[in-house]
């Protein structure tokens, strides 16, 4: 089973790292668009990288390069199918004095001059998980360092890696989430980076309700069967096609473990309606102009 793809929006956690307002719209100086090189089966990886004034993005679909200019997640992006399946490497240049928080702008201008993106806002009610903190109070143990990953002007490092054994995401700075080996593994992560992670594991997306700040590390213990319930859901939502004997299985798991081990660290899981905001492309090309 091929599971690699539910990969390919975890770099969008790292938008955490880019903050949340910019006063203007600045652009790269310059900026390469190529396609990706094809996975090795099986295996994927998946980078971000900003050092100074270098910027480099790999192996991403345009719904995640449009989900991180727009600083939404990918499913709050409509458009045509094919945004989710082609998948280009971006190598650009920051303008001097640029901040790395302003690199979500300098993506949208991208996209708009390269692939003559136009797009409008609009707003939708999403069925999802609400991550609360439970009656008892929350027992999840802070990190001692509780700087988040990537804050500040130094570089900036993310690496997402996976197959059939598992999935890895590297924030840097100390900072990473693992599903391997029956149980999910956090270090110095935040609340919304775990509700993001939640995800990419559930029928539904996960909105962080907890008002927990702060970095936290933590392991869920999982059954076996949750566990793969959980990597075949990771596939399915990142649009993979699979046999039927595959949800079957994903059918048999019922989290009651994730549920339980999330108990034990004073959290909980919880059907909501959410208004969220939605990004319609109205035009888009398939292909990029020249560099």
């Amino acid at each position: 089973m091929n599971v690699t793809r539910s990969l390919f929006c975890a770099a969008l956690a790292a938008v955490a790292v880019f903050g949340q307002t910019s006063p203007a719209r600045p652009e790269f100086e310059v900026a390469s668009i190529k396609p990706s090189a094809t996975a090795v089966q099986d295996r994927v990886q998946v980078g971000l990288h900003i050092d100074g004034a270098q910027f480099h993005m790999n192996f991403l679909s345009l719904k995640d390069y449009i989900a991180t200019a727009y600083r939404l997640r990918e499913y709050q992006v409509s458009g045509p199918e094919w945004l989710a399946s082609e998948r280009f490497d971006i190598d650009a240049k920051l303008p001097a004095g640029a901040r790395q928080d302003q690199v979500p702008e300098m993506l949208q201008a991208l996209l708009a001059e390269r692939f003559g993106m136009k797009l409008h806002r609009d707003s939708k009610e999403f069925p999802v998980y609400g991550l609360l903190v439970a009656s008892g109070g929350p027992r999840v143990k802070a990190s001692p360092d509780a700087d988040a990953a990537g804050a500040g002007d130094g570089a900036v490092q993310v690496a997402a890696t996976g197959g059939r054994d598992g999935i890895s995401i590297n924030f840097g700075n100390g900072s990473y989430f693992a599903l391997g080996n029956n149980r999910l593994e956090a270090k110095k992560l935040t609340m919304a980076a775990f509700a993001v992670a939640l995800a990419r594991f559930s029928d539904r997306p996960v909105v962080d309700m907890t008002e927990l700040k702060g970095a936290y590390d933590f392991t869920l213990d999982l059954s076996p069967e949750d566990y793969t319930g959980m990597l075949i859901r990771s596939a399915i939502t990142a649009g993979v096609a699979l046999p039927p004997e595959a949800l079957r299985a994903m059918e048999s798991a019922n989290n009651d473990t994730l549920y339980a081990s999330l108990g034990k660290l004073g959290l909980k899981l919880e059907r909501r309606q959410a208004p969220l905001e939605v990004l319609v492309v109205d035009q888009i090309r398939k292909t990029p102009a020249e560099n």
